[in-house]
């Protein structure tokens, strides 16, 4: 990207800083001239990107909206991340902002103790400094429970997000071959702690999608080892996904559909634990408890058996392996594929029989509400 504006004469205006004088009186023509084109100069790389990259790509660079995003994303892309120069302009933008007092007015909510945003405030600031980045995404994602507002902070602050896009990509390398190490596996898991709280939030989650984030989080979902590391770095990654599904939204079902996340999910299903493998049933349920879902895994066989085999196993493993909350989601799944008329003549056949002998009768005992689901299934089946 550098080569390619600096070709045109226009990386130096991506990087120089200045401000354009007014006009003094009764200018020269060769004043006016020089005048205009300083005005013109810095969106003349913006305009060079539009025609230069896709419009998807595009879009992403324009969305990561912070303070010189842009710029920030040129410079992490071409590995010339320059940490003090950024956080002496973050630091002289950042004296002008109002005090913690209103950062809660600012973002709608005034629920959060003015002392603790101050922290949640000075540590998003010290993420900016790699000396100081690791022990703050530590303490951010510990204590993000504590900060309602934690979302629209993390998203709207300096550089945050181009720092969370390059902590991510430094991982891609340890994936395959295997060799992410335990501190490492801790550290992205910190990151993407916090993209939770981005994308569950009511008022970056749209943001968070439209900058098509998740698709940055495809490769932690696709290696099947096992291996402590990666099952930690698979459970907070769905738990990122998860985040997006908890509060029923049209636009994320259609965005999740559209995305590799079905397929992935059903990938955890076969080869994650059970935590994960609960995780990923958890996010296929909410994406078929939606209209669009549930006629998306309907509307051809190899949608729907590819689904109907996952769980099939999953219940055949949970005879020897018994996990009621992964069962609860499991038999959710059923019933809600059972409302489709297309879904449910395939079930009389596909429905496991351990779901219709009393197998499960014990799980059941302490939640009627799951056993109420499967009795519902059972008449929706054989009815």
């Amino acid at each position: 990207m550098e080569t390619h504006l600096d070709a045109n004469d226009l990386w130096e205006a991506v990087q120089e800083e200045y401000v354009v004088s007014e006009l003094q009186a009764r200018p020269t023509l060769a004043q006016i001239k020089n005048h205009n084109e300083k005005k013109t100069r810095k969106s003349k790389p913006m305009a060079t990107l539009f025609f230069a990259v896709s419009t998807k790509i595009f879009i992403k660079i324009m969305t990561i909206n912070v303070l010189l995003g842009c710029t920030s994303m040129l410079i992490l892309a071409n590995d010339r991340f320059s940490p003090p120069s950024i956080i002496e302009s973050m630091s002289s933008s950042m004296a002008n902002l109002p005090h913690s007092s209103s950062v809660n007015a600012a973002f709608g909510s005034t629920s959060t103790i003015p002392g603790e945003m101050q922290l949640a405030e000075r540590l998003v600031f010290d993420i900016i400094n790699p000396d100081l980045r690791e022990n703050a995404l530590s303490e951010l994602a510990k204590k993000r429970e504590r900060f309602q507002d934690l979302g629209p902070l993390l998203w709207h602050s300096f550089g945050i997000m181009a720092v969370f896009l390059q902590e991510i990509k430094a991982i891609y390398p340890a994936l395959s071959p295997p060799t992410l190490t335990t501190d490492q596996s801790n550290r992205i898991c910190n990151v993407l702690a916090l993209l939770q709280c981005v994308a569950s939030h009511i008022d970056t989650r749209n943001l968070f999608i439209d900058a098509d984030i998740p698709s940055f989080l495809y490769p932690f979902l696709s290696p099947t080892s096992n291996l402590r590391s990666f099952e930690y770095l698979r459970l907070t990654c769905l738990g990122v996904i998860g985040a997006m599904v908890k509060f029923n939204n049209t636009k994320v079902t259609n965005y999740l559909i559209k995305s590799e996340i079905m397929p992935m999910c059903l990938n955890t299903m076969d080869y994650g634990t059970e935590l994960s493998k609960t995780v990923a049933t958890f996010i296929v349920q909410k994406i078929l408890l939606d209209n669009a879902g549930l006629n998306y895994v309907c509307s051809t066989q190899d949608r729907f058996l590819a689904l109907a085999q996952r769980l099939d196993n999953m219940v055949n493993n949970l005879v020897e392996q018994p996990s009621d909350r992964l069962l609860k989601h499991i038999v959710k799944c059923y019933l809600r594929l059972s409302e489709d008329q297309r879904a449910l003549g395939a079930l009389k056949g596909y429905l496991p029989i351990k779901l219709r002998d009393g197998t499960f009768t014990s799980s059941f005992r302490m939640d009627p509400t799951t056993r109420g689901c499967l009795l519902q299934l059972l008449k929706n089946v054989e009815g």
